[in-house]
């Protein structure tokens, strides 16, 4: 089991984007899959379902549009705010903006806080963990890490969460989302979408 790395989300990031000599990372990370979007339902009035609602910083725009990739790579529906709705302004903490993204939460199945070390700066993820918490209870931290670990020791109120890692499946070469209490204790994402708990290995 490993958690997942900067240096993977961003070469999956680069690998789906042909990268201009005029634009940066960071714009053409907020720019991708926004051409998908008239496809897809944007209005709040219509209640489309995602899988994950990803809470993450503004600043990870590459990392996150990499771990969006990774995420469908598996079979998931990511809703990320500045692509589903690009007119949300997050960078004030406004009621508007508030009653969307409960909106948005409550469309979704789980949280996955996205652990960078830019997440302590935002103004929204502590706010979107706690109310998706108190709704739902399926919101779990995913720890993105600069080197290559195999475990998470979740500071302060991160801790009281589970955490998320990447691995293939026993005996096959597919590739699952785990969700972790520690170590020896874990179950497939699929199943604790659907209330299970970790178990003791």
């Amino acid at each position: 089991m490993s958690l997942f790395n900067e240096n993977t989300l961003r070469a999956r990031f680069r690998n789906q984007v042909n990268l201009s000599y005029y634009e940066t990372y960071e714009t053409r990370a907020r720019n991708l899959i926004v051409e998908n979007l008239s496809s897809q339902d944007t209005t709040l009035g219509k209640a489309k379902t995602y899988d994950i609602f990803l809470s993450h910083s503004s600043s990870d725009a590459e990392l996150v549009a990499g771990l969006k990739l990774v995420i469908e790579d598996l079979g998931y529906t990511v809703y990320i705010d500045w692509i589903e709705d690009p007119k949300l302004n997050r960078s004030q903490v406004t009621k508007a903006t508030a009653l969307t993204l409960k909106a948005r939460m409550k469309q979704c199945k789980s949280l996955i806080y996205a652990f960078s070390e830019n997440a302590s700066n935002s103004k929204w993820m502590p706010w979107e963990l706690g109310y998706f918490d108190g709704i739902k209870g399926t919101a779990a931290v995913l720890p993105i890490s600069k080197s290559t670990k195999n475990d998470f020791t979740g500071s302060e109120y991160l801790g009281i969460y589970y955490y998320i890692q990447i691995d293939t499946i026993s005996g096959t070469d597919k590739t699952a989302l785990w969700v972790y209490e520690k170590y020896e204790k874990y179950i497939l994402f699929d199943y604790w979408l659907t209330g299970s708990q970790p178990l003791q290995r």
